[in-house]
Parts: C-alpha cells; structure tokens; sequence
C-alpha cells in the first residue's frame, strides 16, 4: 500500500449502504479507491446512493469539493446485494446495525468468499474486537476501523487491534485510513475504545439531567455549548448519533464493565420505545 498506485488499485467493499456505510463508501471514492457497496435489498442501496449524491453535492457547493473530483466520485462505487461480490476484495468493512448477532452473522458470510490476505475491518463503536475476530478464519487479519458520523466531515478514524490482530493488519488499517484523509489513533480494545467511552456517558448525564427536569432540552444543550465551548449539545449530538445507537452502546458498557454508573437513562430507553431516534426519525430531544 505504498505506492500510490497500488493504492489506488484497491479494492474496498463496503456493507451495509445506511449513514455510516454510505459515508465510508463515499470518502474511499473520493480518495480514488474502487468501492462496492452491498446491502440486502435495492431499495436500501438506492437510498444509501442517494444520501451520497447529495453529500457530494454539498460538499461542491460548500466548495470542499471540486465538481470534477464529484463526477470521478460516483463511478467508482458499484452496488451489488450479492455477497459473492467480494471475492477479490483487499479490505472489507462491515459497517451494519450495532447488533452483536448481527455482525457475526454478515462477517461469516464475508469470511466464504474473501481471500486469505483480505482484511476484514468492522465499523463497530463498542463491541468487542477480539470476540467479532473469533468469527473469522483468519483473526489475525480483523481490526476495527471505527470512523465518525458523519463520516465526510469527521476527521478520526479509531483503529481498534484485537487480541489477534498482527502488526501488519494495524498497520495496513492506518495507512488506508489516512489514504482516506483520516488522521488514525490507535486504541486498544475495551468496550468503546477511547471516544465514546468519555462521550456517551456525559451525553447520558444529560439526559438525566433532563429526565429530572433541571432545565429544558434547549437550556441544557445552549449551557454546554457557551459554557464549554462545545460545537453542539450533547442532546442534539444524541439526536444526530440516533438514540438507538446511543442506547446500544451504553447498554454495552453497562453489560461489560459491570459498573451502574454506565445505566442507560429511562428516559432515553422510553424514547427509543417510542420511535423517537432523533435526526433520522425526524424527532428525539429536538423536532426535526
């Protein structure tokens, strides 16, 4: 992966065409990489395709972009909703629901049909490295390469090492996400690495800020961003990660660590019962 070239001959697959495997399909696009994005129906393809024409089209007129690097974009992503599509594939990301059984599931079916010196990387923002790489016949070749919503914008890439993981695949993982244009940490396996082990229990403090009625959804939201200078508010940074996922995760700290202080909110629990998942439902703490 040296030579430019040869990193421009990569061929990167990408599963699961939603918010994430869309945007990641979009970057390596844009880096001059050949993507495949699959899914299970065309439908989510379609909408996954969509979401990433309107991206670049954003970015074209934000000026980030050129409109000649956009019309090279879009031809070097293919869709397919056949698994036998990855044959020949150098790095695959999973990049689907944040479900354990889930994942296990779509990383068996990649492990049949790559070869042995394919990568395979999950997208993950809590589970396990370690215990997803025991899926593979090959663990020594699976890490984690857990890039940020949303992924044109966001800059990190989380490169997560299993217990399994070798030199060589962490290193490959770095080099491709920096071809990407991503700056790389390297972070050791624990139950949501380094990033969202700080930021979802403070956004879930927010929330129970809220659930006991210390101050309005708004307050609480413009009182972290003059009084820390952060960009947005935790709860409207809820809104656009989806509560879903919020609430995936710290489920997942609460069930590895063993520790109360990682218990989901009951607020944010009613809300995903709800329907209410923020941005993508058009309502969480904000109406959108």
């Amino acid at each position: 992966m040296n030579d430019q070239n040869q990193s421009n001959d990569l061929r990167i697959a990408v599963i699961g065409a939603g918010t994430m495997g869309n945007g990641i399909a979009q970057v390596c696009a844009l880096a001059g990489l050949s993507v495949t994005l699959l899914d299970i129906s065309e439908s989510a393809l379609q909408h996954g395709l969509a979401t990433l024409s309107g991206n670049l089209e954003r970015q074209v007129k934000k000026g980030t972009i050129s409109e000649a690097a956009r019309e090279a974009a879009l031809p070097r992503i293919r869709t397919s909703t056949d698994y036998d599509e990855l044959r020949g594939a150098d790095l695959v990301i999973e990049a689907a629901t944040e479900s354990l059984e889930l994942k296990r599931k779509i990383l068996k079916q990649i492990d049949e049909r790559v070869g042995d010196e394919c990568i395979i990387a999950s997208n993950t923002s809590s589970l396990s490295i370690s215990e997803l790489a025991a899926t593979v016949s090959r663990p020594e070749r699976f890490i984690g390469l857990h890039f940020f919503n949303p992924v044109p914008v966001m800059t990190l890439v989380e490169v997560i090492r299993g217990l399994q993981t070798s030199d060589a695949t962490q290193a490959r993982a770095v080099e491709l996400a920096e071809r990407v244009g991503k700056t790389a940490i390297s972070v050791r396996n624990s139950p949501g690495f380094v990033v969202n082990r700080i930021l979802c229990p403070m956004l879930n403090e927010a929330i129970f800020a809220l659930q006991e009625g210390l101050a309005s959804a708004a307050d609480i939201d413009t009182g972290m961003r003059l009084g820390c200078n952060h960009p947005i508010g935790p709860l409207a940074l809820a809104d656009l990660i989806g509560l879903d996922t919020l609430l995936a995760i710290l489920e997942t700290f609460y069930r590895d660590f063993g520790d109360p202080k990682y218990r989901p909110a009951s607020l944010l629990k009613e809300m995903v019962a709800a329907g209410y998942l923020g941005r993508k439902s058009g309502r969480g703490f904000h109406v959108y």
